[in-house]
């Protein structure tokens, strides 16, 4: 029985519905020799005619054991014929992907990476999968964004630099650039220390500056709730400021710092050595044309009433 092939199903099939080996030949586009070939390889396989051959202009007809054999064959051609819609659809950029992400990339980069892998493959099934950890594991995900490199068996792509603006309550600081010895002391609204926050404070200290923290959360919108309502002033990251919709805010003021604090850099990573799908890959390249978007404006214009 092994050495049944599907090509052998499709003559029997096309032959039972046609009536000859002639018509199944011109159907399947076969000399009729090679029908009648297929068919003598299944009888040899299944050990017996699955044919009566009448011969004449009668039509050719099942025996009990070719009843037997075709309706267990048409469903073999019909899960092949799955098959090969799958695998097409596959191909096609169609399928699963999941995808590990953090709050200022699922603000700011991945809705144009889903709107475009959607308008390109309406049935694609896109999952995505939101934490922070200080130490993020790629586990059974296709991508993973993260705010720096992580350990393991992993290949990345580096997407962009992700600058530290100071985000404050319209008329905290003059207009224009502050230096960071300005933030000695000054109450500030800040994330845990997680990720890429510790480095980021470090280097504040570093530039002569201690604030006050007076509140953390990891929620943006509250954060810069608590800036607007004067509890504290804020340093974030460009993709925070942007996803908050920050620069159209007039009851905030976005400052550059002097001397400007070493970036957040934003890396997609997935395992090594994995070939990826069409759609992880189409995924990598829209990530990283999204990203090449994204730097932010040299000059912070005051918000116009």
């Amino acid at each position: 029985m092994s050495n049944i092939e599907l090509r052998h199903v499709a003559a029997m099939a096309a032959i039972a519905e046609e009536g000859s080996f002639g018509r199944a030949a011109v159907r399947l586009g076969y000399t009729q020799s090679t029908v009648s070939q297929q068919i003598a390889a299944l009888e040899r396989a299944v050990g017996g005619p699955v044919f009566d051959r009448p011969g004449g202009p009668k039509a050719v007809r099942l025996t009990p054991l070719g009843s037997v054999v075709l309706e267990h064959g048409r469903a073999l051609l019909e899960r092949a014929a799955a098959l090969t819609h799958a695998v097409d659809r596959f191909k096609a950029g169609d399928g699963r992907i999941d995808i590990g992400t953090f709050q200022s990339v699922s603000n700011v980069i991945l809705p144009a990476v889903v709107r475009r892998l959607r308008d390109e493959q309406p049935g694609c099934d896109i999952r995505l999968f939101e934490e922070e950890p200080e130490q993020p594991q790629m586990g059974e995900l296709d991508l993973l964004f993260y705010d720096g490199r992580i350990d393991g068996d992993v290949e990345h792509r580096k997407l962009l630099d992700d600058p530290y603006l100071l985000v404050a309550k319209a008329g905290t600081f003059p207009e224009g650039p502050v230096s960071l010895e300005r933030l000695d002391g000054v109450p500030m609204v800040a994330w845990p220390l997680t990720c890429d926050q510790p480095v980021m404070e470090q280097a504040v200290a570093r530039g002569g500056a201690r604030p006050q923290i007076v509140f953390r959360t990891a929620v943006n919108d509250t954060l810069l709730s608590m800036v607007r309502a004067g509890l504290g002033s804020a340093v974030l990251p460009w993709l925070a400021v942007r996803g908050a919709d920050v620069p159209s805010d007039d009851r905030l003021r976005i400052h550059e710092l002097r001397p400007s604090l070493p970036p957040r850099e934003i890396y997609l990573h997935w395992r090594a050595g994995r070939i990826h799908s069409p759609l992880a890959a189409r995924a990598v390249d829209i990530a990283v044309e999204v990203a090449a978007d994204l730097a932010p404006p040299g000059v912070w214009a005051t918000p116009s009433a």
